[in-house]
């Protein structure tokens, strides 16, 4: 391609909008361009990087066994009634209304259309195994799209969805795709994780997020340096050897003391002159419209994924959505501002991690503005119903595998395995007939990974003050090359010939062949990120040499003229 010819609107400034190195860069360098906000334009770089991401997923997930289909985007509203999550998904979900009032969404995942049509033509054991993939835009209607393709509301996915006989079966396919899937990470050349993760709106009992490691990530994970354990920190567990128990105190005394305008753990521990750790926070959280009080230490939050499993699966509490209580819900159940808020006398189930247990002295609110309790005995002046593990992991915890302590990472989900079971094939009446005649639903498994956003954690991933550094195999263009003197024919004639050599041998080069001056062809070049650059001029010319530079790279390198194009060859190849 010949940048002259090439849609390339590249830009100096950091557009205003954007917040991360990402956003700013892909705008910049002409990838993108926003329609609406979480809305975007793929220019012809970004659609070649783009093309190249859906290759490399699709190689592995052929590899794999899987067969790529392609769906609809518009899904009718009755197979999501009929799975019950019409009403459960919530605001995300883009409902409408077609001319003849019948009800459709946007489809923002595919658990519902590929159920239906698989049970549609699937009958018997022996039609199993069997994985369908498809590469498709979605919609989610995010109350707060941001980072530009990063958290967008229209973006481009890959999904996948495996259909087994039964769950050991079932376990295969899903180490199946999370053996694909790490090839998919290694070879997109990141620097990532594999991390338990919580299964969310899609459900299921198994799950693991792909989070491409950078300083801008959205997510929080732990990680154990020794043994390889990762998780998010929504789902990593917190042993109970982590806490030391106290026993209780006869000399304690509990007494209210005056904390006015003392309303965070940091100022009302530096008022009384104690530490965080000795503070105890009283979280209101609703479950659907009961109020329920969550108690940890001072410098630990709550983990309401925590909470709600531990409601569901060890107290069969029944409900439909579980959420922080807003400041006057707080007030309303508490008698107290917001900073106030304490377990004593409160008339509603309180619970408690299990870190309380080793406090001694400990500071509560009073349910009172301006006031707290001092003097606490857990066992003596708590209510608790239960203690447990309800609080979010952090670096400096005991990993739960092995003992040693975790790290703190942040990342960006780029890919995520669930293990569904049979949540949906038993939703939708998927079953099929045993080899023992017996009727029985599939067991199933979901596998999606964000293209769009590869592209945006790429980016995040690598670049630098002058721009973008794309890895070879997803570059939008693998060789870029700049003739710096056009009125030169010695300089034009060089450049050409190794253009078309390039070429010839299946390189993806880019040709700068505007007449512009030195410094907008290395800045133009630096900021969309090419891997290997080679620089045409007189004096190399004179010499017999050009100039190769690996974007990554400070030094670079003169190689002779007529070992230029084998050169570059050797160059992409290894790097692809």
């Amino acid at each position: 391609m010949r940048l002259s010819s090439l849609f390339m609107p590249t830009r100096k400034e950091d557009p205003a909008e954007a917040e991360i190195a990402s956003h700013k860069l892909l705008i910049r360098g002409g990838y993108i361009r926003m329609v609406a906000r979480g809305i975007y334009n793929f220019l012809p770089l970004g659609q070649r990087s783009l093309r190249k991401i859906k290759t490399i997923i699709r190689e592995e997930m052929d590899q794999a066994g899987a067969q790529e289909v392609l769906l609809p985007g518009v899904q009718p509203s009755d197979l999501w009634e009929e799975s019950g999550r019409w009403e459960e998904y919530g605001p995300e979900l883009l409902r409408f209304e077609d001319r003849k009032g019948g009800g459709f969404c946007l489809g923002p995942t595919h658990e519902e259309v590929i159920t239906d049509m698989v049970r549609g033509e699937v009958n018997s054991y022996k039609q199993l195994p069997m994985n369908i993939y498809q590469i498709q835009t979605k919609f989610r209607d995010e109350p707060r799209p941001r980072f530009g393709i990063l958290r967008a509301r229209e973006f481009i996915m890959k999904d996948a969805y495996s259909f087994d006989v039964d769950e050991e079966a079932a376990a295969d396919s899903y180490d199946e795709m999370f053996d694909a899937y790490s090839r998919i990470c290694d070879r997109l050349g990141f620097d990532w994780r594999a991390v338990e993760a919580d299964t969310g709106a899609i459900g299921g009992s198994r799950s693991h997020e792909f989070q491409v490691i950078t300083d801008t990530g959205e997510d929080d994970l732990v990680s154990c340096p020794d043994c390889g354990y990762a998780a998010n920190i929504e789902k990593a567990d917190v042993p109970a050897t982590s806490v030391d128990t106290v026993e209780p105190s006869d000399e304690l005394e509990l007494e209210t003391v005056e904390t006015p305008d003392q309303t965070t753990i940091d100022e009302v521990s530096d008022f009384l002159d104690v530490a965080p750790e000795q503070c105890i926070k009283t979280v209101i959280v609703l479950a659907d419209d009961e109020p329920l009080a969550v108690l940890v230490r001072g410098d630990h939050e709550v983990n309401e994924i925590k909470v709600r499993d531990y409601l569901r699966d060890e107290l069969d509490r029944d409900f439909t959505h579980l959420h922080l209580a807003g400041d006057q819900t707080v007030r309303e159940v508490t008698g107290a501002p917001v900073g106030f808020a304490g377990p004593i006398g409160l008339d509603m189930p309180i619970l408690a991690d299990r870190a309380i247990q080793s406090i001694t002295d400990g500071v509560v609110g009073a349910n009172d503005a301006n006031a707290h309790y001092t003097g606490i005995d857990w066992s003596r002046d708590l209510d608790v119903e239960a203690f447990a593990d309800l609080r979010e992991a952090r670096g400096g915890d005991p990993c739960p595998e092995c003992g040693e302590s975790l790290e703190t990472n942040q990342g960006i989900e780029v890919g995520h395995v669930f293990f569904l079971g049979t949540k949906y094939s038993e939703a939708l009446g998927a079953t099929i007939q045993d080899e023992h005649g017996q009727q029985r639903p599939m067991v199933m498994g979901c596998y999606g990974i964000g293209v769009t956003r590869i592209l945006a954690a790429v980016a995040e991933q690598n670049h630098d003050d002058d721009g973008l550094i794309w890895p070879m195999p997803i570059a939008p263009f693998e060789v870029t090359i700049l003739p710096l003197q056009m009125q030169s024919d010695e300089v034009v004639e060089t450049a050409e010939q190794l253009y078309d050599d390039l070429q010839e041998a299946g390189v993806d080069v880019l040709l700068d062949d505007r007449d512009e001056g030195v410094g907008a062809k290395f800045k133009d070049a630096d900021l969309i990120g090419i891997p290997l650059r080679i620089v045409v001029g007189t004096r190399g010319v004179d010499n017999g040499e050009l100039e190769f530079k690996l974007r990554w790279e400070d030094e670079q390198t003169d190689v002779a003229i007529d070992e230029a194009a084998d050169r570059a060859i050797e160059v992409v190849e290894r790097e692809r």
